[in-house]
Formats: C-alpha cells, sequence, structure tokens
C-alpha cells in the first residue's frame, strides 16, 4: 500500500478500486439485506420469532383477580383465552393487520335503520340500527317486548356506522340472532353538529344517555354494549363512573387506549406512529370543519 500511495493514489483512490472490484451482485444482496431489515422492524414484524418457537404462537396473558366473579362465570367459559396465540404468518405485523381490513374485499352490505336522538344540551346521536330479524315494534326498530339482547356498538375516533370493521362487526352479531344499534359520535355519521359541545375521550355523557334512553325503552332487553379504539376508553370510563348502577349486563372493550396521555406520547414515537398521527389528523379535519 505504501508504494501505491507513494506512486500518487491516495488511500481513498485505493478504496474505490477495491470496492470496484466487488462483484455487483454482492451489493445487490448486501441493499436487499438493509431493506428488508428495515422493512421488518418499520412494520414491527415478528414471523422470525414465531418461527423459532415452531409456529406455536404464545400462551394468551390474562390479567384477572382470582376471586373475581367476571373471571369465573365469563372468561374461566372461553376456550381461546387459555390457549396459545399464533398470528397469521402472512399478517404477523400490526399494521399490516390494522391495513388488512381495509383492503381485504367489502364490507357487508346491508342497510341500517337510523333514528335521531337529541340528547339533553342539544346534540344529536345517530343511532343505526340492525335487527337481528324483520320483527319491528311500533318504533320501527325493535319490538318493545324484545327478550333479544341487544348490543351497542361505540367506534373508535373518526369512525361511524360506515366504517368497514364496524359494519362485519355489527353483521357478525346480527346474524348470531342479536339486535345491533351503533351510537355514532356526534357530529358523525353525516349527522350536522346541533350544539355547542363535541366529543372527546372523556366524554361519557352522550353513551350514557344513549343507554339510559335504550333501557327506558325496552326493559326486558338485556343489554351489552361494545367498544372499539377511542369508544372502548369511552365505555370503559363510564362503567366505571356507573359502577353497579349502569343497566348494561356486560360489555366488551377492543384495542382501547386506556391511557390517552401515554398514547398521545407513542403516536409520536417512531415513523410509523406518525403516520396513524397524520392520518387521525386527516379524520378529523374533516369533522372540525362542521
Amino acid at each position: 500500500m505504501s508504494e501505491a500511495v507513494a506512486g500518487g493514489e491516495s488511500a481513498g483512490e485505493l478504496l474505490l478500486r477495491a470496492a470496484a472490484m466487488i462483484p455487483a451482485e454482492r451489493y445487490a444482496i448486501a441493499a436487499l439485506f438493509v431493506v428488508s431489515v428495515f422493512v421488518y422492524r418499520f412494520l414491527e414484524l415478528h414471523v422470525i420469532g414465531d418461527l423459532l418457537r415452531g409456529f406455536r404462537g404464545g400462551r394468551v396473558e390474562l390479567t384477572f383477580h382470582p376471586a373475581s366473579e367476571i373471571y369465573h362465570g365469563v372468561v374461566s367459559k372461553c376456550r381461546s383465552l387459555h390457549g396459545r396465540y399464533l398470528a397469521t404468518p402472512w399478517l404477523a405485523s400490526p399494521h399490516l393487520q390494522t391495513l388488512f381490513l381495509g383492503i381485504s374485499g367489502r364490507p357487508p352490505s346491508f342497510t341500517y335503520k337510523r333514528q335521531l336522538y337529541t340528547v339533553h344540551d342539544g346534540g344529536t346521536v345517530a343511532l343505526d340500527w340492525l335487527p337481528a330479524s324483520d320483527l319491528e315494534g311500533a318504533d320501527g326498530f325493535i319490538s318493545k317486548d324484545a327478550s333479544t339482547p341487544l348490543a351497542v356498538v361505540v367506534p373508535g375516533l373518526t369512525s361511524d356506522s360506515s366504517a368497514a370493521y364496524v359494519k362485519h362487526l355489527v353483521y357478525s352479531m346480527a346474524s348470531k340472532g342479536w339486535n345491533v344499534v351503533v351510537s355514532n359520535h356526534r357530529g358523525l355519521g353525516g349527522v350536522s353538529i346541533t350544539s355547542d359541545c363535541f366529543y372527546n375521550g372523556g366524554w361519557t355523557e352522550d353513551i350514557r344517555e344513549v343507554i339510559n334512553y335504550l333501557h327506558h325503552k325496552y326493559p326486558k332487553t338485556p343489554l351489552f354494549c361494545v367498544g372499539t379504539s377511542i369508544g372502548a376508553n369511552i365505555l370503559v370510563k363510564y362503567l366505571g363512573e356507573e359502577d353497579e348502577t349502569t343497566p348494561v349486563a356486560g360489555a366488551v372493550s377492543i384495542c382501547s387506549p386506556w391511557d390517552l396521555l401515554i398514547g398521545d406520547r407513542f403516536i409520536s414515537r417512531k415513523l410509523v406512529q406518525r403516520l396513524y398521527d397524520k392520518a387521525l389528523a386527516i379524520g378529523l379535519k374533516g369533522y372540525a370543519m362542521l
């Protein structure tokens, strides 16, 4: 090297000459490896971990009080909660799973029966009904004496009854014999804002009024509630506030952002989370324009 340098070639030129001697396909393989590692980490894939575990999946982790009547009465009878969970290998990423429903075919085709309900401050909430059968009562929705369970669905931050995941959820429950109603957030579902109060993650008055209304309207109907995302947060907060006085017989919280402050910090943590932040902001812009 000293002779080459002495002959007028710098160290940089020598490195370039050495690099030129490496076959192009080696660079392509290295680039492909770097890109694969980036994509794997960016999408938070875990298919390699699943492969190393022999695609056996991991045990479902439950947090519960051993003396809880709810656990012994409900969770102990759900076999899927006592087995192992393995994500579909080609969807072994939370981001791919989120994207999948939006591009995997059309949601079920049906028409809701809409009821506009006015809450105490003048706000308007759209209640979209999907009865389990064609049985109609005097109000055109369900019979006043219906004993069939009624599930109230509370959507996510910018979602309403037309969202694909909501329609899948509603149709699945209705096809199993349940009456279902989606309680859209005020200002969503194509309904104008009729008061000076908007909905938010801490606002439980709308769901409280809707549930109380449904309970008094259909006193013989067992009431259940399902919340997703921010709707799950609102639902859990409502249940905590009402305690045992709530007429809700059972509830399900799906993907609840339990701590909104931590959730806000998390959604700005990485590039992929910032994409969700932008998507939610775009959804809220239309709401703000109202």
